[in-house]
């Protein structure tokens, strides 16, 4: 039985080269979904969570 190469093993299953390409798009891809901020429907969602949290007596709510 052969062994897999990420079950480990000192291969890697990916070149450097791969890996390198793949950790660029992982992080333009990251950087766009940052700069495209919290959609409004969101903020309101946690406006009303947080109202909902303070009138509920129980003072655990988000800071």
């Amino acid at each position: 039985m052969s062994s897999s190469p990420l079950g480990g093993g000192k291969e890697t299953a990916l070149g450097s080269e791969i890996q390198a390409k793949i950790g660029q798009h992982l992080r333009a891809m990251y950087d766009d979904v940052v700069r495209q901020g919290v959609p409004d429907r969101f903020i309101d969602l946690l406006s009303k969570l947080d109202k909902a949290d303070g009138t509920s007596g129980e003072g655990g709510g988000r800071k």
